[in-house]
C-alpha cells in the first residue's frame, strides 16, 4: 500500500495535472507512474429482489470474487450514475418515421417512451471494477490483467454476471462525461488522430476551467464534491450502498480495496494481540502492586482481546483476507445551492444507517482522483475489515435489460428504467403472457404488437378467440379474417408453401389432410388403408401443383373429394362421404381458394364465429394457414411474430397441443417467435406438454396470479416466494417478466388520453 499511494496532497499547478495518468494504449490500459490500471465493466444482477437464500448465495460468492483477487492489486468498485446522451438514448429507443399511414400512432408511441426516459430523471446507471498494479513493462501488465480478467469472469459468470474489459475510448469516456455532461452528443474521440496532430487528450477530456475550493470544485459552470465515509456502524445493512447510489443525481461512489496477504496480515494481527495482551498483564500487575487480586481486566480490554481473536480467527480458519478499505463519493450539481441540498441528502442516508459521512476539505482534488476510476488511491482515510465484511458493501441491486434494437417491455419497478429487449438475443424467444382476468394480458399483448408493427419489419399473425384485436388490426392495416361457416373470406386448408429445406413436401401435407380426417371421423378412426388412400389422393391432386413448381392455384378439399370418388376402394367412398359435408354441405367455408391478402403484414384469425362442428376442423386450417406464412417468410428472410390468445383452447385438442410443441421448438429456425396468452394458469399446468414449453421459454410475463397458480408457477419456473409477491394481488399491468435469467419487477403503464390506449384497453366502459 505504501508503494502504491505515492502523490502527496498538493494541488495541480496545471489543469491537465488533474488527470493522474500518463499514458493510455488502446486497449484501455493506463499507465500512471510505474502503475498500470485497466478498467472493467459488470452487469448488475437481481440481488434486490433475490430470497434471502439467494441474496446468501450471492453473498458468498462475491466474498469468493474478493477473495479471488491478487494482493499485488489495488481494487475499485466503482458505481457511476451517470448522465444519459439523450440522442443516443432516443436512437436505441424512438420509432423511426416511416413513409406509410402510422406516424401518427409513432408519435404517441415515442412521446410515452420519453416521458419513461424523463421519470429516470436522465440517468444511468453504471457498474466498474478497475484494478492497478506495479509492473516494470507495459506487456507485463496487459498479461498480469488477462490472468485477472479471466479469474474475475468466472466468478461472475457463477453469479449470473458478466465482466467485459473497456479500450481506451470507453475508458477516456467515463472521465469526459463527468467533467464534460454538456458535451454528451459530441463525444468524438479518436487516438490515432490525436497523435497524429500531437494534441494531448487531457484538453480533449478536461473542462475549460477549473477552480478548486476547500470543499468542492467548480468547472465550466458545474459543480462536484467529493465526501468519504468516515466512521461505520458496528452493523450495516447490505443495502446500504444501493441507497447511497440510488440518489436521484449524478454521482460516483467507489470502493477503494487493498487486499493484504494472508502471512502478511496474521503477522500483524497477532503483533496486535500480542500488545494487548501486553497491556493487560500490565495492568493485572499494576493491580497486583497494589494488593488488589480481585481486579476485574476493564471491558474496553477485554473487548479488544475478543475482537483482535476473532479477526485473527477469521484470517486463519474461516478464508477471510484483510482488506484495507476507503469509500469515497464525488456528486455533480449545476448550482452550489443544489449541491448543497444534495451533500445533506448523501448525509442524511448515511446517517441512516448509522455511518458518517464527511467531505474531504482540502483533498477534494486527491478525492476525485480516488474517486474516478484511474486505479489510485490518494485519500489516507482507511478502515481495515475482513472479506465478509467489505462484501456487505453489495454494489449489486437489480438487472436492467437494454438490447440493441429492441423493443420496450415496461418499466423496471426497482431502478424505475425502461426494459428494452429483443426476443432475438435470446436461445429461445418464445413467451407467455399469464395472469388473472383483468391483470392487462391482452393490453400487455397488444402493446407489442403495437411496437412491433411501427417499429420493425416484423410479420404479425394473431389468433383471436374472443374478438377483441379486430379495431387494432384495422386501424393498423392488417387483414381481419372472420372465420365461420357464414362467413365470405376463405382460407384454403391444402394451400402450400415452398419450403427448399424440405426434400419431400407432401408428406408434411398429407400428415396434415390425415389429422384433418382423424377430425372428421373421431368416431370411427383411420386405418392403414385409409391412410394409403388419402395420401394416393394427396398426390394425384398436388402433381400438376408441384410440376408447374408452385405456379398457379393450389389444389382445393372439392379437389380432394373428387379424387376420393374415383378410387375403387370402399374405404375411399366412406372418406369422401365424410368430407362432403364439409365440400359440398352448409359447412363448405374451407372448400374454396383462400380470398384474403395473405402478404399483409398484419392478419388476425377471428375464430369466436367457429361452431362446435367447425371448431376441431377449423384449428386445425388456422394452424396450417400460420405455419405455410412462416415457411414463406423464412424463404423471403422475413421475421414473425405469433400471438395466441387463450392458448389453453389449443391444449385441449391432441393435433393442436402437438402442433404447438413443434412450433415452440421449430420457429426460431424459421425466423419467427410464438406468444401465447392465457387466464386459465391451473389448466394449462395440467398438460405436460404445456408445462414443458413454459420451462423452456425464456421470455415469460407473470402478472397477478391466483395464489394456487403462484405456487405452481413457483415451482416450475424456480421463482423465489419474495420474487412471486410482485404478482400477489399486483395492480394491471404490473408483474414479472423472465428475459433469459432476469427476473424483473415491472410496469407497464400507458397514457389514457391516447388514441393508442383506446385501440388497446378492454375495460369496460373505456372501449
Amino acid at each position: 500500500m505504501k508503494q502504491t499511494v505515492k502523490n502527496e496532497l498538493k494541488i495541480p499547478k496545471r489543469l491537465q495535472g488533474v488527470l493522474p495518468f500518463e499514458t493510455i494504449y488502446d486497449d484501455g490500459i493506463m499507465r500512471i507512474g510505474s502503475l498500470y490500471s485497466k478498467t472493467f465493466a459488470f452487469q448488475d444482477i437481481n440481488y434486490a429482489v433475490a430470497s434471502q437464500d439467494e441474496k446468501e448465495a450471492i453473498f458468498l460468492a462475491y466474498s469468493d470474487l474478493l477473495n479471488s483477487i491478487d494482493s499485488s492489486a489495488f481494487t475499485q468498485i466503482t458505481i457511476a450514475n451517470e448522465n444519459i446522451n439523450i440522442s443516443d438514448f432516443e436512437k436505441d429507443i424512438l420509432i423511426s418515421k416511416k413513409s406509410d399511414q402510422l406516424n401518427y400512432f409513432r408519435n404517441e408511441y415515442n412521446a410515452m417512451l420519453k416521458s419513461k426516459a424523463i421519470e429516470t430523471n436522465n440517468l444511468q446507471q453504471e457498474k466498474y471494477i478497475t484494478l492497478s498494479a506495479e509492473k516494470k513493462t507495459y506487456e507485463e501488465a496487459k498479461t498480469y490483467f488477462q490472468r485477472l480478467h479471466s479469474t474475475m469472469s468466472e466468478h461472475l459468470e457463477n453469479m449470473g454476471s458478466s465482466l467485459l474489459p473497456l479500450n481506451a475510448k470507453k475508458r477516456l469516456r467515463i472521465i469526459h462525461d463527468f467533467y464534460r455532461p454538456d458535451d454528451l452528443p459530441f463525444y468524438r474521440l479518436s487516438l490515432q488522430d490525436f497523435a497524429r496532430n500531437g494534441h494531448s487528450i487531457k484538453d480533449y477530456i478536461l473542462p475549460g476551467n477549473m477552480k478548486v475550493k476547500a470543499d468542492y470544485m467548480e468547472y465550466d459552470g458545474n459543480y462536484a464534491r467529493v465526501l468519504f465515509v468516515k466512521d461505520y456502524a458496528n452493523y450495516i445493512k447490505d443495502d446500504f450502498i444501493s441507497e447511497l447510489s440510488e440518489l436521484p443525481f449524478n454521482l460516483t461512489l467507489t470502493i477503494n480495496m487493498f487486499l493484504i496477504p494472508t502471512h502478511e496480515a496474521v503477522k500483524e494481527v497477532e503483533k496486535r494481540l500480542l500488545g494487548i495482551e501486553a497491556n493487560i498483564h500490565k495492568f493485572l500487575q499494576k493491580q497486583a502492586r497494589q494488593d488488589n487480586y480481585t481486579g476485574a481486566i476493564p471491558y474496553s480490554m477485554q473487548m479488544q482481546r475478543k475482537e483482535t481473536q476473532e479477526f485473527l480467527n477469521d484470517l486463519t480458519s474461516r478464508d477471510q483476507r484483510m482488506i484495507i478499505a476507503t469509500i469515497t463519493l464525488v456528486h455533480q450539481a449545476t448550482s452550489l445551492k443544489e449541491l448543497n441540498e444534495q451533500t445533506e441528502a448523501i448525509e442524511m442516508t448515511a446517517r441512516k444507517n448509522m455511518c458518517q459521512m464527511n467531505v474531504l476539505r482540502w483533498e477534494q482534488v486527491q478525492g476525485l482522483q480516488t474517486t474516478l476510476p484511474y486505479g489510485v488511491h490518494n485519500v489516507h482515510a482507511t478502515r481495515t475489515l475482513t472479506t465478509e465484511s467489505a462484501a456487505v458493501f453489495m454494489p449489486f441491486q437489480t438487472k436492467d435489460i437494454f438490447h440493441k434494437n429492441g423493443i420496450y417491455y415496461g418499466q423496471n419497478i426497482v431502478s424505475k428504467k425502461p426494459i428494452i429487449a429483443n426476443r432475438a438475443e435470446l436461445q429461445n424467444g418464445n413467451s407467455f403472457i399469464l395472469g388473472v382476468p383483468g391483470s392487462g394480458k391482452s393490453f400487455f399483448a397488444k402493446r407489442e404488437i403495437i411496437n412491433t408493427i411501427l417499429a420493425t419489419d416484423y410479420d404479425v399473425l394473431i389468433v383471436d378467440p374472443e374478438r377483441e384485436y379486430g379495431k387494432l388490426v384495422e386501424s393498423l392495416g392488417g387483414e381481419n379474417l372472420i372465420i365461420s361457416a357464414r362467413s365470405k373470406t376463405h382460407i384454403n386448408p391444402l394451400d402450400l408453401a415452398q419450403d427448399p429445406d424440405i426434400l419431400n413436401p407432401l408428406s408434411e401435407k398429407s400428415e396434415f389432410i390425415m389429422s384433418l380426417f382423424e377430425q372428421l371421423m373421431v368416431e370411427y378412426g383411420l386405418g392403414a388403408v385409409e391412410k394409403t388412400i388419402i395420401d394416393r389422393c394427396t398426390r394425384i391432386i398436388y402433381k400438376d401443383y408441384l410440376n408447374k413448381k408452385y405456379q398457379g392455384l393450389p389444389p382445393t378439399l372439392n379437389d380432394l373429394f373428387i379424387a376420393l370418388n374415383k378410387q375403387k376402394e370402399p374405404e375411399a367412398l366412406n372418406l369422401a362421404l365424410a368430407l362432403e359435408l364439409f365440400v359440398e354441405g352448409s359447412l363448405n367455408n374451407f372448400s374454396h381458394d383462400t380470398n384474403i391478402d395473405t402478404k399483409n403484414r398484419l392478419i388476425c384469425y377471428d375464430i369466436l364465429d367457429l361452431g362446435s362442428q367447425l371448431k376441431s376442423i377449423g384449428m386445425l386450417v388456422v394452424l396450417d394457414n400460420i405455419l405455410n406464412r412462416v415457411t414463406e417468410n423464412r424463404e423471403n428472410k422475413r421475421n414473425t411474430l405469433i400471438v395466441i390468445d387463450e392458448i389453453y383452447l389449443l391444449f385441449m385438442q391432441e393435433y393442436a397441443s402437438n402442433f404447438l410443441y413443434t412450433l415452440w421448438k421449430r420457429i426460431r429456425k424459421y425466423h419467427g417467435y410464438a406468444v401465447g396468452i392465457t387466464q386459465n394458469v391451473d389448466d394449462l399446468l395440467q398438460s405436460s406438454t404445456a408445462r414443458s414449453m413454459l420451462s423452456n421459454s425464456e421470455f415469460l410475463i407473470l402478472l397477478n396470479q391466483a395464489a394456487t397458480d403462484r405456487m405452481q408457477l413457483g415451482k416450475l419456473l424456480n421463482i423465489s416466494d419474495l420474487q412471486m409477491g410482485y404478482v400477489n394481488n399486483a395492480p394491471t399491468g404490473e408483474g414479472l417478466i423472465k428475459i433469459g435469467n432476469a427476473i424483473i419487477p415491472f410496469a407497464d403503464k400507458f397514457p389514457r388520453e391516447t388514441k393508442l390506449y383506446q385501440l388497446m384497453t378492454t375495460k369496460p366502459g373505456e372501449v
